[in-house]
C-alpha cells in the first residue's frame, strides 16, 4: 500500500512540473503576441541555419534583421544547431527558450533572455506509520511489529499501553528501531527488542524500564545504576558528567534538561528530534553551557543556552534557523522612533557592551534610530531606550535684575583772580550757591567796609574776579529688567545685553627705502561692557530643581583723558542651589563703595581748619551701587 502511495506521490510532482513548464512557455507566447503590434518584426520570417553558434551570437543576428531589442544573460553558456526556414521571429524564441530552459523577461520594447529557474518541487513528506504494539494483559505478553520507527515514539506507546514505565537514557530518542516479536512474555519481549536494536534494557528498582545504549565494557547491562548518561526518569539518582546530560521532553513546551559544560549541539538536536521540531544550522556550533532548567518551552531552552555566547536563532515558517549572530540570515533591521527626546547625538549615550557589534545609525527626518545586528542584542539595545526615552521636562526661569546706583558730591571753595578780560557777576544763591563777581562788583563792597574805623581797602583792578562755590549734588539710578528664559531639563539657558563704545586709534610708521615716508593708519576699535547670566536647570524625580548659575557683569568707568579707551569694571558670581519648583532666590547683593575726594588751595592757609575755607577749593564725591538678581523656575511640559 505504500508503495503504490509513493508512486501516486512520484506521477503527481511530475505532472505537477510539466504542468509549471507549460504555463511558463504560454505565457510567453501570450506576451509575444500581444507586442506584434508595437513590434511588427515578431511576425517576420525567418530563413536561417547556425551550427555551433552561441545564443548571443544567434540572437543578435535575428535582433539585427527584424529590427528589435533583445538582450542575452551573458552568464548562459549555451550552443545552438538549428535550421529555421519560414518560421516566425516569435515561434523562434518559443522554441529556443523551451529547448534550452530559458525565460524572457519583457521591460518595454526589450526582451530579456535569462536562465529559467525552475520551481522547487514541493515535498509531500510519506504518511506517517504509526508503529504497531498489541498487549495482553492478562497474560502479560506483548506484541511488536515495528518498522525503522522512533525509539521515543515507541516508548511512548509501549508505556500507554502497558501502564509499565519505560524511561530513555540521553542520546538514545533519536534512534530508529525494528523488529517484529508476537505474543512474547513482557519482560522477554523487551529483551529481544533490545537485542535487535543494540539497545540495553534494565529494570530498575523502583521497577522502571531504563532504556540506554549498549556500553563498550557491558558494565550497564549489570548495573542500571551505573549508566554514565543522565537519566531523562525524574527520580534517577544518576548524575551526568561532563559532555553528558539527561532530558525528558513531553512535548515543545514542556522540556528538562540537565547537564554541565555540553555541547549545545547536541543538546538541540536531541530535544529537538525527541519532540519533532525542525532545525537547521547556518554555522557551526562549538559552544557548551550548563544548564538545569524544568518544564521550559524550546524557545526559552534556546534563550538560556545562549546566554553569553555569539549564538542566536529564528524562527521563520515553523523552522528554527540557529547559528551566529554574524551570519546572514539571522541579522535583523529595524527602526526605533523616539517619541520624548531627541534622537540627536543618543547613540553617545547608549552603553558599549550592548551596542557591539551593532550598526546604529540616526535618522533624524522621523526621530528614529536603525539598528541593524542580531535580534537579541536589537532587543536589549531597544529595552535600554525606551527606559531613557521618557518625558523630558522643561524649565522657565524668570530672572529679575535690579542695579541700584546712588552718587552723592559736595563742591566748595572761593576763587579769585585776574582773568583776560573783565568778567560779569552772575551765578546762582538757590538751591545751590555758585556765585561769581566782577570788579565793579567786589569795588561796591569795598566802598560799603571803607569808613569803619581805621578800615581802609583799596579798590581792585579791572580784570579781577571773585568766584564762591557751595553746592551738593545726589543722584539715584535704579535699572529693573525682567527676562523669561526656557530650557530643556539638563541644558543652560543663557541671556546677554550688553553696550559697546568705540575709541579712535592712530598709528604712525616710518618706512625708509630712497626716501623717507610716514604712513598714519587710523581706526576705531570696540570695548564692551555686558550683562550675561547662564542657568543650567536639574530637576529631579521630586519636582525640585538644581540650578547652575553664572552671572557676569561688566560696566564702563570714565577715561583717563579725552580720546583715551573708557576703563571698565565687571563683577562676576557662580551659584550651585536646589530649590522648590515655582520658589524665588535672592542672589547677588554685590555692593561697590567709592568715595574720592579733590581740592586746591593756598600753601599752608589751606590746611588750617576754618580758615582753609577761604583759601582753598574742595570737591567730595562719594557713590555706592548694588546689584541684586532673583531667579524664579518653573516646571513646565
Amino acid at each position: 500500500m505504500n508503495y503504490l502511495i509513493s508512486i501516486w506521490i512520484a506521477l503527481f510532482l511530475l505532472l505537477s512540473m510539466n504542468a509549471a513548464a507549460d504555463d511558463r512557455i504560454n505565457q510567453i507566447k501570450n506576451q509575444l503576441n500581444t507586442l506584434t503590434t508595437e513590434m511588427p518584426g515578431l511576425e517576420e520570417k525567418v530563413q536561417m541555419s547556425v551550427s555551433g553558434v552561441s545564443i548571443q551570437e544567434f540572437m543578435r543576428g535575428i535582433a539585427d534583421a527584424h529590427e528589435l531589442n533583445i538582450s542575452v544573460d551573458p552568464g548562459i553558456d549555451q550552443k545552438i544547431v538549428n535550421n529555421f526556414a519560414n518560421a516566425t521571429v516569435s515561434d523562434v524564441l518559443i522554441f529556443v527558450c523551451k529547448e534550452y530552459d530559458l525565460s524572457i523577461n519583457f521591460i518595454g520594447s526589450i526582451m530579456s533572455i535569462v536562465k529559467y529557474d525552475k520551481p522547487t518541487p514541493a515535498v509531500i513528506p510519506p504518511p506517517r506509520r504509526e508503529p504497531i504494539i498489541k498487549y495482553d494483559k492478562a497474560n502479560d505478553q506483548l506484541t511488536l511489529d515495528l518498522k525503522a520507527d522512533s525509539l521515543h515514539i515507541v516508548a511512548k506507546a509501549i508505556t500507554q499501553k502497558t501502564k509499565k514505565n519505560l524511561v530513555l537514557a540521553s542520546g538514545v530518542s533519536p534512534k530508529l528501531v525494528s523488529v517484529y516479536i508476537e505474543d512474547m512474555p513482557f519482560e522477554n519481549a523487551l529483551e529481544k527488542f533490545g537485542i535487535a536494536n543494540d539497545l540495553n534494557i534494565s529494570k530498575t528498582e523502583d521497577n522502571f524500564y531504563l532504556i540506554d545504549k549498549i556500553m563498550a565494557d557491558n558494565t550497564a547491562a549489570t548495573n542500571p545504576g551505573s549508566n554514565k548518561r543522565g537519566s531523562s526518569n525524574k527520580n534517577s539518582s544518576a548524575k551526568t558528567s561532563p559532555d553528558e546530560f539527561g532530558f525528558e521532553a513531553n512535548s515543545s513546551s514542556d522540556i528538562s534538561v540537565t547537564g554541565t559544560d555540553i555541547m549545545i549541539s547536541d543538546v538541540i538536536k536531541e530535544v529537538a528530534a525527541a519532540t519533532g521540531i525542525d532545525y537547521y544550522f547556518v554555522s557551526e556550533i562549538k559552544d557548551k553551557a550548563t544548564v538545569n532548567v524544568k518544564s521550559t518551552t524550546f524557545q526559552d531552552l534556546l534563550n538560556n543556552l545562549f546566554q553569553g555566547t555569539e549564538l542566536t536563532y529564528e524562527l521563520k515558517n515553523g523552522i528554527y534557523i540557529i547559528g551566529e549572530r554574524k551570519t546572514e540570515g539571522l541579522r535583523n533591521t529595524k527602526v526605533i522612533q523616539l517619541q520624548h527626546r531627541s534622537v540627536e547625538k543618543l547613540p553617545e549615550h547608549i552603553p558599549g557592551n550592548i551596542k557591539q557589534n551593532v550598526d546604529i545609525k540616526e535618522f533624524v527626518d522621523l526621530n528614529s534610530l536603525i539598528l541593524s545586528g542580531s535580534q537579541p542584542q536589537i532587543e536589549e539595545i531597544e529595552s535600554f531606550i525606551r527606559q531613557i526615552d521618557k518625558l523630558v521636562p522643561v524649565v522657565m526661569i524668570e530672572i529679575m535684575i535690579v542695579d541700584y546706583s546712588n552718587k552723592r558730591s559736595n563742591s566748595t571753595g572761593i576763587e579769585a583772580g585776574l582773568g583776560e578780560a573783565p568778567s560779569t557777576t552772575g551765578g546762582t544763591i538757590f538751591p545751590e550757591a555758585n556765585l561769581s563777581l566782577n570788579s565793579s562788583s567786589i569795588n561796591d563792597l569795598i566802598e560799603n567796609f571803607n569808613g569803619y574805623g581805621i578800615l581802609n581797602l583799596g579798590k581792585v583792578t579791572p580784570n579781577f574776579y571773585f568766584n564762591i562755590r557751595a553746592l551738593e549734588s545726589q543722584g539715584i539710578l535704579r535699572v529693573k529688567s525682567t527676562p523669561k528664559l526656557a530650557t530643556l531639563n539638563g541644558h543652560e539657558a543663557s541671556m546677554k545685553v550688553g553696550n559697546t563704545e568705540y575709541y579712535y586709534e592712530q598709528t604712525n610708521n616710518v618706512i625708509t627705502n630712497t626716501s623717507t615716508q610716514n604712513i598714519t593708519t587710523k581706526s576705531y576699535k570696540s570695548v564692551n561692557a555686558d550683562l550675561s547670566v547662564k542657568i543650567k536647570p536639574f530637576v529631579s524625580g521630586d519636582d525640585q530643581i538644581t540650578l547652575d548659575i553664572s552671572v557676569s557683569q561688566s560696566d564702563f568707568t570714565e577715561k583717563i583723558e579725552p580720546g583715551a579707551p573708557p576703563g571698565s569694571v565687571s563683577r562676576d558670581f557662580t551659584s550651585h542651589i536646589r530649590v522648590k519648583d515655582q520658589e524665588m532666590i535672592l542672589l547677588g547683593g554685590l555692593e561697590e563703595k567709592s568715595i574720592r575726594e579733590s581740592g586746591s588751595g593756598v600753601p599752608f592757609l589751606s590746611r588750617i581748619p576754618v580758615i582753609k575755607w577761604f583759601f582753598s577749593s574742595r570737591t567730595r564725591e562719594k557713590a555706592r551701587s548694588k546689584l541684586n538678581i532673583f531667579i524664579k523656575p518653573t516646571i513646565i511640559y
